[in-house]
């Protein structure tokens, strides 16, 4: 292939996802810094067509349906399962990256289409149809190459979805079964099931979402199982079988019947999801040339011109966070360049979450398990979501719980889980008074709206200690 002219840059980013379009934009605002993102597939990465956009395109109708039938003085309703997808279709642009495109050059960033890979310090090599060209940066390379689900192998062989299937769901087989009990796994069982699958979970530990509160996995559990999901705890799939795979493309049915055997019996399904993790990408962005290890980027061990952030870099696999750790770096980057001070990052920035089942889950910061298990002294508060008229006024029939982590001799807030109808709006309050460390006796006066859900706040602190509660 031809190569083409090199061109120079202060900043490369390779990955167009979110994180790297955030680090970019913060490297060069306000600065003479010039950058360029690398991107082989769409701008807009994983998040915009394939995670987070489609899956919540897909969960919040049939979360309104949900509540419509659990509502009294409401006609309940139904997934048009037709509609459905094609509000998700508009909400991933008909796969189509223009928009996202134009915003990385509106913003004054260089777009370069094409894989790509270190071949040298500060050198980048970039493949696509017209052939090689290369990239230099003056200043730094930032790998934000995002993750790639883990299959095991047991299921390889049979083809099986991931989650760019089910987001990108085109054929709904009458039965799937999904394999794990994470956040994807919960999920997908939840819209599949709406859209009219027959859904069957095999998950090998004792619960869902098992790194957050215990009862977190409990209230989702039951909640699917109403829903006609048979959730199967403690079980595994020890074999995998389908007679006729083949990849017929993203969102279909990738052949014949599968059959999964179990140390219960075996289950027969249309179609499997793989939903065992994910881990970052790193198998070709070429490591060795410059003697780096996917360990050596996960432990950050890389010399001062080499960054990676996101799920690239080993943290938490949320857009939200790896944009954050984007800014930071992109603002240290342009502060660095111009020789102005940076400031240290702050300690202890929580990491929230929401998990987009019916009901919602919402957590930051540290369970009362793990503050124990870093040598807190704890104190744990919980009510249950209905026990505030605001949260019992959103649906009749109103489920879940809500916890604070308390920290005995300081009475900050260490940990926050609440799990309900639109728990996610509860969560930036407890996101807030961890980051600002402010003692919950202070939080007593932060006077929640009558009648809200935020009044749960309120149940809470009326649950701790006198002590804790002083003015």
């Amino acid at each position: 292939m031809p190569t083409q002219e090199p061109v120079t840059v202060d900043v490369i980013v390779l990955g167009g996802g979110p994180v790297g379009e955030n680090l970019a934009q913060y490297a060069i605002e306000d600065s003479d810094l010039t950058a360029a993102i690398v991107e082989a597939e769409r701008y807009g990465g994983e998040c915009s067509y394939w995670a987070c956009i489609p899956s919540k395109a897909l969960l919040r109708p049939a979360q309104v349906a949900t509540t419509s039938a659990h509502l009294q003085g409401v006609v309940p309703t139904d997934v048009d399962r037709d509609a459905l997808l094609a509000r998700r279709d508009e909400w991933v642009a008909h796969y189509d990256d223009t928009g996202q495109a134009e915003w990385v050059e509106d913003a004054g960033i260089r777009p370069v289409r094409g894989h790509g890979r270190l071949v040298g310090e500060r050198e980048i090599e970039v493949e696509d149809e017209g052939g090689v060209r290369r990239l230099r940066a003056r200043r730094a390379v930032v790998i934000a190459t995002g993750s790639e689900p883990v299959v095991p192998p047991a299921f390889r062989n049979v083809i099986p979805w991931g989650s760019r299937d089910a987001t990108g769901v085109r054929e709904v087989p009458d039965r799937i079964a999904v394999i794990g009990g994470g956040v994807v796994a919960c999920e997908a069982a939840t819209w599949m099931a709406a859209l009219g699958s027959r859904v069957t979970m095999l998950v090998r530990g004792p619960g869902l979402l098992q790194r957050m509160e215990p009862f977190v996995g409990e209230v989702v559990t039951d909640s699917l199982r109403a829903k006609g999901v048979d959730v199967r705890l403690s079980t595994e799939a020890s074999e995998c079988e389908r007679a006729e795979a083949q990849d017929t493309g993203i969102g279909r049915v990738h052949g014949g019947p599968v059959r999964l055997t179990t140390g219960s019996g075996t289950i027969e399904a249309d179609e499997v999801l793989v939903a065992a993790g994910r881990r970052p990408r790193l198998g070709d962005v070429g490591l060795d040339a410059v003697g780096l290890t996917e360990d050596d980027v996960t432990a950050g061990r890389l010399p001062e011109w080499l960054t990676a952030v996101g799920d690239a870099g080993g943290g938490p696999p949320l857009t939200h966070w790896g944009k954050y750790r984007a800014r930071v770096v992109g603002a240290r980057i342009a502060a660095e360049a111009d020789g102005s001070p940076t400031e240290p990052d702050p300690d202890g920035v929580p990491v929230p979450q929401v998990v987009f089942t019916d009901p919602q889950v919402a957590s930051v910061g540290m369970t009362a398990r793990a503050a124990e298990e870093a040598g807190h002294d704890v104190v744990t508060s919980e009510v249950p979501f209905g026990g505030a008229a605001g949260g019992a006024l959103l649906r009749d029939d109103a489920s879940g719980r809500v916890s604070l982590v308390v920290d005995r001799p300081t009475g900050r807030l260490l940990g926050a889980t609440f799990v309900g109808t639109e728990a996610g709006e509860l969560l930036h309050a407890a996101t807030i008074a961890i980051v600002g460390r402010v003692p919950v006796h202070l939080l007593r006066h932060a006077v929640p709206a009558f009648p809200t859900a935020s009044e749960l706040w309120l149940r809470l602190l009326e649950q701790l200690p006198r002590d804790l509660r002083r003015t």
